[in-house]
């Protein structure tokens, strides 16, 4: 048990009615942010990730704290990471990041109307606020220069749904 997830041993039963065991990673959730500073700039950030020992360009994200709400915590963490509020959250897209071991839900915002209000990092965090361009955005996407998964999903939906 760690301050933000679990790892539980879980019974499921299999499609011939027979017991299996897995091992399950429990997580509150978590949410991830699209900040559109206007129509051509998406707020983005470079954040070393310790787990990946690199720094990785991405979109502001974090975990549910106990009991918070989704679209709550989307607010919090948008200005905690890039120093901007938002005028507007809009529910955007709803995935699991790794339901072969995770049960953590990651939900999507899209912000807009931002505010500058200075950043308010974590005390561990080590971040880089980067507007980027959304015609650079999609170029990295494209490029596979991307190496964070919540990012790739939220962004690859964002240019699909551009060119529909």
């Amino acid at each position: 048990m760690t301050r933000r997830f679990s790892v539980e041993e879980r019974v499921y039963q299999d499609a011939e009615g027979g017991a299996v065991s897995r091992a399950v990673v429990v997580h509150p959730g978590a949410v991830v942010i699209l900040p559109l500073l206007d129509s051509s700039t998406i707020v983005m950030i470079r954040q070393y990730r310790k787990a990946a020992e690199e720094e990785l360009f991405e979109l502001p994200a974090g975990t549910l704290e106990p009991d918070e709400e989704p679209m709550q915590a989307a607010g919090r963490e948008l200005i905690e990471e890039t120093g901007y509020r938002a005028g507007s959250l809009e529910p955007f897209l709803e995935f699991f990041t790794s339901p072969g071991v995770l049960t953590e839900r990651m939900r999507a915002f899209v912000a807009r109307d931002l505010e500058w209000v200075g950043t308010r990092p974590e005390d561990e965090e080590r971040i880089r606020v980067v507007p980027t361009t959304v015609d650079d955005a999609r170029k990295k996407f494209l490029a596979g220069e991307l190496r964070d998964a919540k990012t790739i999903s939220v962004l690859g939906t964002y240019f699909a749904r551009l060119h529909r």
